[in-house]
């Protein structure tokens, strides 16, 4: 696993400008109200989903009171909007392969701006499960070396015996795998020691990643990938272009 350009994405996330950010914290707080109405009420203690998104809201820096709403008008509004979770697959330029999962409550609206994304990249879209057997699905923590005093081997040995999979240390970060089932574990047993984690999610981290070598196609993805980040509709962007 090439962790470091997962990394240098977060890094990138942190540095956006505050217009970025405000678009971060509305899909996150999209993601809160979902876990609300779906993993068991606005109570994170008996609601792990809940407690994973706060967790990404917090690592995101969300305000405490943009996360309060957030529950706040989940839990009050019984007609909130009704958002679905879609799966997109397809490729970009030269077989790199992007999933993209979406929370939508306008499947319409969301299908067509995603397929424009891949065609404005000269990608396309592809059937349900063209891409996704090239990821696997793990629990993923990144602990940013400047953030953490701990020892590497110390952290590893709470991370794994917290139940983690794999512990690998990059040039400016640890990286943490779980499996998704025992993520939450992991992840809660991590900030109760006091650990700062740049990064906890749920993610799909590619099997092999593509290099890409023609400024074109550099260009072409990225166009994809832009146009997909900034649709409010799309929660995650996966894909296995292993950026320079």
């Amino acid at each position: 696993m090439s962790g470091h350009s997962k990394f240098a994405n977060i890094k990138h996330k942190k540095e956006k400008n505050d217009a970025a950010k405000g678009k971060i914290f509305t899909k996150i707080g999209r993601e809160i109200a979902v876990a609300v109405k779906e993993g068991g009420g606005p109570d994170p203690a008996n609601n792990s989903r809940l407690r994973d998104a706060i967790a990404k809201a917090k690592a995101n820096n969300m305000p405490n009171d943009n996360i309060d709403r957030s529950i706040k008008k989940a839990a009050g509004d019984g007609d909130a909007n009704n958002y679905e979770h879609i799966v997109y697959e397809g490729y970009g330029p030269n077989g790199t392969a992007i999933i993209v999962d979406a929370l939508t409550d306008n499947r319409n609206r969301t299908a067509s701006n995603v397929r424009s994304a891949f065609t404005k990249g000269n990608g396309n879209i592809g059937t349900s499960g063209c891409v996704s057997f090239m990821f696997d699905q793990k629990g993923q923590i990144i602990i940013d070396k400047e953030d953490c005093d701990m020892d590497a081997d110390d952290l590893m040995m709470q991370a794994l015996d917290a139940g983690a999979e794999d512990f690998a240390e990059e040039e400016d970060s640890f990286e943490i795998l779980t499996a998704p089932e025992n993520f939450s574990e992991v992840r809660l047993a991590l900030e109760e020691a006091g650990i700062a984690m740049a990064s906890a999610e749920v993610t799909m981290i590619p099997q092999t990643w593509v290099s890409l070598e023609s400024e074109e196609d550099i260009k072409n993805i990225q166009k994809t990938l832009d146009l997909l980040e900034d649709d409010d509709d799309v929660q995650e962007v996966y894909h296995n272009w292993e950026e320079a």
